[in-house]
């Protein structure tokens, strides 16, 4: 499975042991930056990652940003994306099996490397429920 992960300047440590960790158990990750704290705008590295995924280059995503909330109003612009801000497991869960989720949203720094990482695993081991949950994500787009 192809993940592509990235985020803004509050995103790079995070984002690193994120990447690490998917690699190591198989995965091919396409980091898209940045890969500095310096300060960008996130909704370019958003907007990049959503366009990834539009185009089938990957299947799911990640996105990290300071709390999360602005990469994941940025994600959702785009209609083929369902980007979910999640800040423990079982609203990662959830919004897996329930809302079909595309694109993982973290805060980092709201959440510590070992929360974030049962998240991502959590996020790539929930399948989704379809049957009822079909029809209310079919109504998501409009």
């Amino acid at each position: 499975m192809k993940i592509v992960i990235s985020g803004d300047h509050a995103s790079p440590a995070l984002k690193s042991v994120v990447k690490d960790h998917l690699e190591q158990k198989g995965y091919e990750v396409n980091d898209l930056g940045p890969y500095s704290a310096d300060s960008v705008d996130y909704p370019d590295f958003a907007h990049q990652l959503c366009q990834c995924i539009e185009q089938q280059q990957a299947e799911l995503g990640i996105l990290i940003c300071g709390s999360g909330q602005g990469v994941a109003m940025s994600a959702n612009k785009h209609q083929s994306i369902r980007a979910a801000l999640c800040w423990n497991e079982e609203i990662v869960e959830l919004s897996k099996a329930h809302n079909n989720a595309n694109v993982l949203c973290l805060g980092a720094r709201f959440i510590d490397e070992s929360l974030a990482l049962k998240m991502v695993d959590v996020f790539l081991e929930t399948p989704f429920e379809g049957g009822r949950h079909q029809a209310r994500v079919n109504k998501i787009s409009c």
